[in-house]
């Protein structure tokens, strides 16, 4: 049987842990740069939050962090449940609530970095 046509939950394993390694690597390298950009601001408080976001850019580059942030948390937390929530009931109805949770946290951070 080819990778392509794996049985369910087959040959995941290596590429959700290298989803999961990239995806933390850019997440980090989103937070290095939003610290260093906040600490060269010459602004504090919320005007250096609203000059460092405000930039169109900026704002692209934050909705593809959160939206790799949603994707590493969808990874870890529906392992978790794969690993510890057998009955399939149970699991489905935690992946599909997860599912709609990690879409609401990415339309909320849309309605939050393009507010100001």
């Amino acid at each position: 049987m080819s990778a392509r046509h794996a049985p369910p939950g087959a040959h995941y394993g290596i590429r959700d842990w290298i989803v999961q390694r990239v995806s933390a690597v850019l997440i980090a390298a989103f937070v290095f740069l939003v610290l260093a950009r906040l600490a060269l601001s010459e602004e504090s408080g919320y005007g250096a939050w609203v000059s460092v976001f405000s930039p169109q850019p900026m704002r692209l580059l934050t909705e593809m962090a959160v939206a790799v942030l949603c994707w590493h948390a969808w990874i870890g937390v529906r392992d978790i449940w794969m690993d510890y929530v057998h009955p399939a009931g149970v699991r489905l109805a935690l992946h599909v609530f997860t599912i709609g949770w990690l879409l609401f946290c990415l339309a909320w951070s849309v309605q939050i970095v393009w507010s100001f």
